[in-house]
């Protein structure tokens, strides 16, 4: 027998909660309908699968440690960064149990593995690559390439806003704390 585990309760005003809400799901479908032309959906998807369980930046991060010999420890710290953020998204992600947007207008363009959306791990995943390997690899296209990828999660219709929001936010912490931590 499995016992049903209670969700955490928001602290949040009711109010404020559903003002929240609506226009979480208005930015959803305003970047749904109008961020990316149909013709580039096919694009954004296989970018986006790259960011699947973090493999792209795991790749740079295993590269970057194979080549840049002086600076491999801060490759392996930052490759650290990455699986210890995916890990704590998971954790996250199970605790919160947010389901992902279902709107018959707007069906997902993607498959996922789990029917969970708080946070976006490709979201968590990506800032704390930008933010561990910034400083190995020029800062802005790290950001920008992280920011694509967590938008092309919301425009494949598998994420709302705040799921990317909060992801940006716990992989940024995590891979800033690992950065500045020294070995």
């Amino acid at each position: 027998m499995q016992l049903a585990r209670r969700r955490p309760r928001s602290r949040l005003p009711r109010g404020t909660r559903r003002a929240i809400g609506a226009a979480d799901v208005a930015v959803y479908r305003l970047l749904r309908v109008h961020a990316c032309p149909d013709r580039a959906v096919p694009w954004v998807h296989a970018y986006s699968r790259t960011g699947e369980h973090a493999a792209a930046w795991l790749a740079i991060g295993a590269a970057g440690a194979a080549v840049d010999v002086p600076r491999r420890d801060r490759w392996l710290r930052g490759l650290a960064c990455i699986g210890v953020a995916y890990g704590v998204n998971v954790a996250v992600k199970q605790q919160v149990g947010r389901r992902r947007p279902a709107f018959e207008e707007l069906p997902a363009l993607t498959r996922t593995p789990t029917q969970l959306s708080f946070p976006s791990s490709h979201a968590t995943a990506s800032f704390a690559a930008a933010a561990a390997y910034r400083g190995l690899l020029p800062g802005r296209p790290l950001y920008a390439a992280a920011g694509a990828m967590a938008l092309s999660r919301v425009v494949l219709g598998v994420h709302y806003p705040t799921d990317i929001a909060a992801g940006a936010l716990l992989g940024t912490t995590i891979g800033t704390i690992g950065r500045l931590k020294r070995a």
